[in-house]
């Protein structure tokens, strides 16, 4: 399936090359009001090996029928896949500028059981063929604050993200219940969430010298309420190598995780998700 990048990432690569274009000050030592360890304007282009677990909830709200479902425990998922991820930060003046970020996650696999699992009511026979699904989609956007003008920098970010979520498991399974008695029929569950939540980033930068540094980045997405809730948290430590003034690699390593939980009128889900690995990234600044 062909994938398409979102409109805002493309946006923010022209206005990368249109800042390049516009003689924008470099961001090193011949620029003595920007740190060291900050650009003036920095697009990240890389991937993410991300290694996953996701597991599934569902429950009746007025029967006690429940089931949960490892993606990759039960159903056979691989527990590591390369992901795209791209990043574009710029500043405005000496020290506050925007940082974007997005990046996404797309498994599927589809399996013959060998034991039974039940989910939501449906259970899914061993030697039942089923097809399970995952795709999760994150971007945000934040203004930051950075403190210092030396080698060391903290940063504080606020903005807002937008996550989308969704998991399903198709297949063949035997349905029970007091008006049907019991019979096998292919049955499909899944979940969706998708919303706009506050995003708190905390940062920390520094540089050991013009073409290498270090950094820390921490950020936070919550949201309440009944009908959909929960959280995103993220943390990455990563290394910046310039062997050309502009032109540079990157790497860290993120740790996130993610509990999403949504009410509806008969029944509610929710999808718990680890996710950490390395990124490399190719470093463009200007």
């Amino acid at each position: 399936m062909r994938r398409t990048v979102p409109a805002y990432v493309l946006r923010c690569c022209l206005l990368a090359v249109c800042a390049s274009s516009s003689g924008v000050a470099l961001a090193d030592n011949t620029d003595p009001e920007v740190s060291p360890a900050l650009d003036r304007v920095s697009l990240w282009l890389g991937a993410y090996d991300a290694h996953t677990s996701t597991t599934v909830s569902a429950g009746l709200n007025n029967v006690d029928v429940k089931g949960h479902i490892n993606l990759q425990n039960d159903l056979g998922f691989p527990s590591r896949k390369v992901e795209p991820r791209v990043r574009f930060d710029f500043l405005l003046g000496e020290s506050q500028g925007f940082s974007f970020d997005y990046y996404r996650v797309d498994q599927s696999r589809t399996r013959t059981l060998s034991t039974a699992i039940g989910f939501n009511g449906n259970t899914f026979d061993a030697s039942a063929s089923v097809t399970g699904r995952v795709n999760f989609d994150f971007g945000s956007a934040a203004y930051k604050w950075w403190f210092g003008h030396g080698s060391d920098v903290f940063g504080l970010g606020v903005g807002a993200a937008y996550y989308r979520v969704h998991a399903g498991i198709s297949g063949e399974a035997t349905l029970s219940g007091p008006f049907i008695g019991q019979a096998s029929a292919y049955a499909s569950t899944s979940t969706t969430h998708s919303a706009w939540a506050p995003d708190l980033q905390l940062g920390w930068r520094h540089a050991f010298t013009n073409n290498l540094r270090m950094y820390l980045n921490a950020s936070g997405v919550k949201k309440n309420g009944n009908h959909l809730g929960g959280h995103i948290y993220d943390a990455a430590l990563g290394v910046e190598w310039f062997p050309w003034r502009n032109i540079g690699f990157g790497a860290e390593y993120d740790y996130t995780r993610i509990h999403i939980h949504q009410g509806h009128h008969t029944y509610n889900d929710e999808l718990a998700m680890r996710m950490d690995g390395p990124s490399v990234f190719l470093r463009l600044r200007f």
